[in-house]
């Protein structure tokens, strides 16, 4: 079984465009639509499942508004076999460059 890793904010930049990575924002989808990280899928946390079939080869990372959301559905994750890492601060933590805003 993996470990729950903590990256920063600063660190989801390393991910964005990996192939071998895949972004999830758990914020609601108004959030989502408004900003969100380039890449990043909309899988808002209060309707995660649990039953969800991300790609096993892919690390899952997960960020919310400020963290501990992140945290909670990477510990459910990780528990079901993915590979995953929590964005400590979540996206209200984010400065990076793969910023994506609607108007």
């Amino acid at each position: 079984m993996f470990s729950i890793e903590t990256i920063s904010a600063k660190m989801l930049d390393y991910y964005v465009g990996r192939p071998d990575a895949l972004i999830i924002d758990l914020r609601d989808r108004d959030s989502y639509r408004k900003s969100h990280i380039t890449g990043a899928l909309s899988y808002p946390y209060g309707e995660l499942t649990g039953e969800e079939h991300f790609p096993r080869g892919k690390t899952l990372i997960f960020y919310c508004g400020r963290g501990g959301a992140s945290m909670a559905a990477a510990r459910l994750f990780v528990r079901k076999g993915y590979r995953t890492r929590s964005v400590i601060g979540g996206f209200e933590a984010y400065r990076g460059r793969n910023l994506v805003i609607s108007r």
